[in-house]
């Protein structure tokens, strides 16, 4: 018996829809990483993007659990000499609450080629309404 490798003709879209209300980030983050390259498929091939199109809403209710929300620390670099400012989870969630969730995720995915393609196929949204509703999403229980 041969193992099954699934090859980029073969491999149907699907598109899911993940609520962040009420859910810790971590474990958001881990079921969006999977659902985005594939892993959640008996079907996955690590070296062809078996993953779906992910949204997910309600970025700005994403919990952080502990004191992260003042101790989690957020790093912009501008290039110059003296051009890092730190941002704590807290100041981040007001400005780019959609932000919090794309940097968690983008933490779980393959840095590669790959990685990459599979990482653009995420929507994420700060409150409950997107523009996908033509796509017929399926929503993901948590």
């Amino acid at each position: 018996m041969k193992t099954y490798l699934a090859k980029p003709g073969e491999v149907k879209g699907r598109v899911l829809l993940f609520d962040a209300a009420e859910m810790p980030l971590g474990r958001l983050a881990v079921r969006v990483a999977n659902a985005l390259r594939g892993k959640d498929l008996p079907t996955y091939t690590p070296h062809v993007d078996t993953g779906a199109q992910v949204i997910v809403i309600n970025a700005e209710k994403a919990v952080l659990t502990g004191k992260k929300n003042e101790q989690k620390i957020y790093q912009d670099f501008s290039g110059y000499r003296g051009g890092q400012k730190d941002y704590t989870a807290d100041v981040i969630r007001e400005k780019n609450p959609e932000r919090l969730i794309r940097d968690a995720v983008w933490g779980m995915m393959p840095h590669g080629r790959l990685g990459r393609a599979q990482f653009r196929k995420m929507r994420v949204y700060a409150g409950e309404t997107h523009p996908h509703t033509a796509q017929k999403p399926v929503k993901v229980e948590a």
